[in-house]
């Protein structure tokens, strides 16, 4: 028998998938505005004209949850970068108190490298 797992904790979604969501919400949004105005008469190139110009405030409206989570994934990275963009610094400087993570194109301490004795 299996022993049941705890459950984990829920997963943000990552950044090229929660900026692909608010371009399709975008996008379907101005493709809803066109057609409307595709059906009232207007012109194709007009109606996608204003279309862009209608679905950005709209969007700012309609969309806002999709936004918090945006800026949430957007923060994050750049939170992320900052970290090893110090950690990057830190090891360049020669500093001693380095973090105790190492990036993943670190060679482990008993391997040496080609070419060096």
């Amino acid at each position: 028998m299996t022993t049941p797992m705890p459950p984990a904790a829920p997963r943000r979604p990552g950044l090229p998938a929660v900026v692909a969501r608010y371009t399709v919400a975008r996008l379907g949004l101005l493709a809803v505005i066109a057609a409307l105005l595709l059906l009232a008469g207007v012109p194709l190139v007009i109606s996608v004209l204003v279309g862009l110009i209608v679905a950005l405030p709209l969007s700012m409206v309609l969309f806002q949850g999709l936004r918090i989570q945006l800026d949430a994934a957007l923060a994050e990275v750049n939170e992320r970068r900052s970290a090893e963009r110090a950690a990057l610094r830190a090891r360049l400087r020669g500093d001693a108190d380095q973090p105790a993570e190492r990036c993943s194109g670190d060679r482990s301490q008993g391997e040496s490298e080609p070419g060096r004795g």
